[in-house]
């Protein structure tokens, strides 16, 4: 059972915590996680990119030199591909990149990137995360006495607006609830930084 220390925004050691090996202990499924970060990516296209094909570019509808006897190519169109002006060849249109995953790999890809984060001692439990007052200089010191000096993922167990303000102007640093945690995010930081409660939140979901 993988065993972390609890620290407070100080970075004053405070406790310990077991982490339940059903969330963070099992194997990383690199194949699902892979799967989920290319989800997660594919969903984030916006799809609305368009190209006009030679039936959608104006003109071009008179042949523009007789078939044979010219010496030069037979032309149909001016608007073919081939010309000035001319229609894209399988013109990119608007479409939907998402795709589906089913829940049990959802889950066990989450699983894997927990546990992937626990093995490589990437994961900073906070006994408490709170904020007087927006103040992005709080939310930097506290960074740097927990140790997190690479981009970090804070998991807050409800929305504070205190601190997702104060965060949300510090460069690689990204602030989220339980429920909005995906794959792509938590392998892509580099400090999993997370309160205590919502830790308790992601092992009563998870496990």
């Amino acid at each position: 059972m993988p065993n972390v220390q609890v620290v407070d925004m100080k970075g004053a050691k405070v406790g310990s915590v077991d982490l339940s090996d059903a969330v963070f202990g099992i194997e990383p499924n690199a194949a699902v996680m892979h799967q989920m970060v290319v989800s997660y990516l594919a969903s984030q296209r916006q799809g609305t990119q368009s190209a006009l094909t030679r039936s959608e570019v104006s003109g071009g509808g008179r042949k523009p030199w007789r078939q044979k006897g010219t010496g030069r190519a037979r032309q149909g169109s001016t608007r073919a591909p081939q010309w000035y002006h001319g229609g894209v060849v399988f013109a990119p249109k608007p479409r939907d990149y998402r795709f589906s995953v089913n829940k049990k790999v959802r889950r066990l890809a989450m699983k894997s990137a927990f546990s992937a984060k626990a093995a490589d001692n990437e994961i900073i439990v906070i006994d408490a995360i709170s904020l007087d007052q927006i103040k992005t200089a709080k939310m930097v010191e506290m960074l740097a006495a927990v140790g997190s000096e690479k981009k970090a993922l804070i998991v807050l167990p409800t929305v504070d607006e205190k601190v997702i303000k104060s965060a949300r102007n510090i460069p690689g640093v990204k602030t989220a609830q339980v429920n909005e945690l995906n794959v792509y995010d938590i392998l892509n930081c580099g400090s999993l930084i997370i309160a205590k409660d919502a830790l308790s939140k992601i092992e009563e979901v998870y496990a």
